[in-house]
């Protein structure tokens, strides 16, 4: 592999303090900064006190693939370039994947300072287990994918972070009552290491009705304890009624359908014919 690297850091995901000292070194010497906003890199080195000492480029999703290349050139020529993102570590739910595979792909040493992450952090800090969890990033937009993705996570034991906007926060949330119970336990963690950081913890019940009643503002991560891993024994006639109250509601029948199967751990042709009134033994 050519021993000069593409280098990806970790930058402050609110307080400046958080830079490292390689960190620091590496903005000042590095031959390229790709970033993925070039004024707030240029903010960072502002508020540490250090001058950027080569070019700094451009490098968000719309135009990565396009100037990858370019970079991975720069590297093969024996330049050092420094890859960062807005806030965290990159690749995390922010460019820098095409950048990585192509240095893989070429032979290319790729190098990493690592450093502050929204997800490590906000599973620090929510109080839930975090022996074992899932990254989920940001969940989709649309609705319907969102609760049919949500109907596929909500049986997983392990602890699950996501990234949400605060526009959306008061119907993820609710989504999430609705696919994984009322009653789950979770935290809502805004401006982690800012200064109006704030956690919020207790059910997806108490969360959602805090969110939709609030302006919340701000970069927020969600953390949401797993399910039970005990043996779901739920009656036929509860997984129609859970069907019914979530079409009620305002739910589709094939997404309220997801979420009571993917709440109870139970095959979706279940529930389906728990919904008809069909008994569960009646369809293959």
């Amino acid at each position: 592999m050519c021993g000069v690297p593409l280098v990806i850091a970790a930058t402050p995901i609110g307080d400046p303090a958080d830079a490292s000292p390689r960190l620091r070194a590496a903005l000042e010497s590095a031959d390229v900064v790709a970033a993925e906003d070039t004024r707030r890199v240029h903010r960072l080195a502002t508020s540490l006190g250090i001058r950027i000492g080569g070019r700094v480029v451009a490098v968000y999703d719309a135009v990565e693939q396009g100037r990858a290349a370019g970079l991975l050139d720069r590297v093969a020529d024996g330049d050092t370039v420094l890859l960062v993102s807005d806030a965290g570590t990159p690749l995390v739910s922010d460019p820098g994947y095409v950048l990585v595979t192509g240095a893989i792909a070429r032979g290319l040493a790729v190098t990493v300072l690592p450093g502050p992450s929204a997800l490590t952090a906000a599973i620090a800090i929510a109080g839930l287990p975090a022996d074992r969890f899932c990254f989920e990033g940001f969940l989709p937009r649309r609705v319907g994918e969102r609760r049919t993705r949500l109907a596929e996570l909500a049986a997983d034991p392990r602890t699950l972070v996501l990234f949400e906007s605060p526009r959306r926060l008061a119907s993820t949330l609710a989504d999430l009552a609705m696919a994984f119970g009322a009653d789950r336990s979770a935290a809502v963690c805004r401006e982690l290491t800012k200064t109006y950081e704030e956690v919020r913890r207790g059910t997806l019940a108490e969360l959602s009705e805090w969110a939709s009643g609030h302006e919340v503002r701000g970069e927020i991560t969600v953390v949401v304890g797993g399910a039970d891993r005990a043996v779901d024994e739920t009656d036929d006639g509860t997984l129609r009624d859970e069907v019914a109250a979530a079409v009620a509601a305002g739910s589709t029948r094939r997404d309220a359908v997801d979420a009571v199967a993917g709440r109870h751990g139970l095959p979706r042709r279940r529930v389906y014919s728990a919904a008809l009134g069909e008994s569960s033994s009646a369809r293959p």
